[in-house]
């Protein structure tokens, strides 16, 4: 495995974000000098926090999975995750509705979750679920250990008799084939493939190596942290300060200054130059090559980006009962919506999409009485010709419609506070082309033909946009993958990670 040049003793690192707090950890743990800037004056990046009028506004990812990645970033400083944070587990998973007014619960207990496909879908169906949960349970076991969690530098550093197994069980084909293959009905066809989105891919184009994301949510469980999803980068932050690392909130990073390919300081907005001997840079990897290294490389001008989505934060009086902490609403259309959002560049015409109720598991984020909810209907990135500036009020109505058109009556009418989010905002808050998904995980931008994690000698990216990809399990690895190329394979992660 490459790792960074000459010393390391001092490190800085651009952005509070997931990935950020997860490398420093990792670094001040192995010794090492570390200097976070982050622009905002909280951490989290992405996964940030709004307050308005007693309630508070997770930004970012709504769903926590794996939390044992948190614990283990914890424990290289010698922390205890219980002691940082309480996690509550979500259930059910996730309420889908679909447009024949059938319901289904997902759960996180493969027994709880076949009796529930088998009393909507009938007992054919929850054996071939059943089977699937046997497929995805050895397809993440595989590609957790060879393809994610470690740096690639090369193609050929994976053939492996892992590649060839997972070969054997299908992983290349096509995922929605592949779901099909156990899965009759649609309606569960769906629910354990709309994942792809997150990759940035239809069902139908990724590949079934992606039906790891189904099996973070669904077979390992979803978490939510008392406090808000914020209170997993409050935590980190937390505790890598504690151990040492000197956090500077406010502070806004303007250039890495290099000799050659080597960064020796990072420049701020404020006219400081931090002098350092390796540079992790969290912000989106094709802004930081731009506004931080000063150019962009060839291949990431020929990137194609995730899809973005219109965001919606309700702070409401209204409460309605059918609704759980995540709840998914299929329209009629399926296919079709991804031919309109990804390869059209159009909003969709008959929209599936997310509402999240923090308050379900956490009153106290709103005022006595009242509720909180996160509406998320994807939509195309900027590269489609939609001007947002006059379209985001228009598509903040159409949503609202769309929900009380689906049973939430007098959505519209119970909000007291409201935040719009649309992919020009994406876009102002640091992410390319509006899409906070990042890079999409198209086969030749998926694992060793992603955007690599190292530059120069000594500058190395974490986040979504380099290894090994999109969501917070993923996140959280590439802050560790990152801290490695600054100090070499940490030996002891992997007895801890596969105990």
């Amino acid at each position: 495995m490459r790792t960074t040049s000459g010393p390391s003793d001092r490190v800085v690192i651009v952005g509070a974000g997931l990935g950020g707090l997860s490398a420093a950890l990792r670094l001040a743990g192995a010794g090492r000098e570390v200097t976070v800037l982050e622009r905002e004056d909280v951490p989290g990046g992405r996964a940030g926090l709004l307050e308005d009028r007693g309630w508070s506004f997770d930004t970012g990812p709504t769903v926590l999975t794996m939390p044992d990645l948190i614990a283990d970033a914890l424990d290289c400083v010698g922390e205890k995750l219980e002691d940082w944070l309480e996690l509550l587990p979500v259930e059910p998973l996730y309420r889908a509705t679909y447009a024949d007014g059938s319901v289904l619960d997902v759960h996180g207990s493969v027994d709880a979750m076949a009796d529930e496909i088998e009393r909507v879908c009938g007992p054919a169906e929850a054996a071939g679920y059943r089977r699937y949960v046997e497929f995805v349970s050895t397809l993440y076991h595989y590609e957790m250990r060879e393809f994610i969690d470690r740096n690639i530098d090369s193609p050929f550093s994976l053939v492996s008799p892992t590649l060839g197994r997972l070969a054997a069980i299908g992983a290349f084909r096509k995922l929605a084939p592949k779901v099909e293959q156990y899965l009759k009905d649609p309606r569960t066809q769906k629910v354990l493939s709309f994942q792809a989105m997150y990759a940035g891919l239809s069902p139908h184009d990724a590949l079934a190596l992606y039906a790891v994301i189904a099996y973070m949510d669904s077979v390992a469980g979803v978490f939510f942290p008392r406090g808000g999803m914020h209170a997993v980068p409050r935590a980190l932050a937390g505790a890598a300060e504690k151990h040492g690392v000197q956090f500077r909130y406010g502070t806004t990073a303007t250039k890495v200054e290099l000799r050659g390919r080597r960064a020796v300081a990072v420049h701020t907005s404020a006219g400081e130059r931090i002098e350092c001997d390796a540079v992790v840079l969290n912000p989106d990897l094709p802004v930081a090559h731009r506004d931080l290294l000063g150019s962009t490389p060839p291949t990431l001008r020929r990137l194609r980006y995730s899809p973005s989505c219109a965001v919606l934060l309700v702070g409401s009086s209204a409460r309605y009962d059918g609704l759980v902490h995540h709840n998914i609403s299929f329209g009629h259309e399926w296919k079709q919506v991804f031919d309109e959002i990804i390869d059209r560049g159009e909003l969709m015409s008959d929209p599936s999409y997310l509402v999240t109720r923090p308050t379900a598991s956490d009153p106290s984020l709103a005022p006595d009485g009242r509720e909180s909810y996160y509406v998320l209907f994807p939509t195309p990135n900027l590269s489609a010709p939609i001007d947002w500036r006059s379209e985001g009020p228009r598509y903040r109505d159409r949503m609202v419609a769309t929900l009380e058109s689906r049973g939430l009556t007098g959505f519209g009418d119970a909000i007291e506070v409201e935040h719009l989010t649309t992919p020009l905002d994406w876009q102002q808050r640091g992410m390319e082309r509006g899409a906070p998904f990042a890079a999409a995980h198209t086969f030749f931008q998926t694992g060793p033909f992603r955007p690599r994690n190292t530059w120069g000698e000594n500058v190395v990216f974490a986040g979504s946009g380099t290894l090994p990809g999109v969501g917070v399990p993923m996140v959280l690895v590439s802050g560790r993958l990152a801290a490695e190329r600054i100090t070499g394979p940490d030996r002891s992660y992997r007895s801890r990670a596969w105990r």
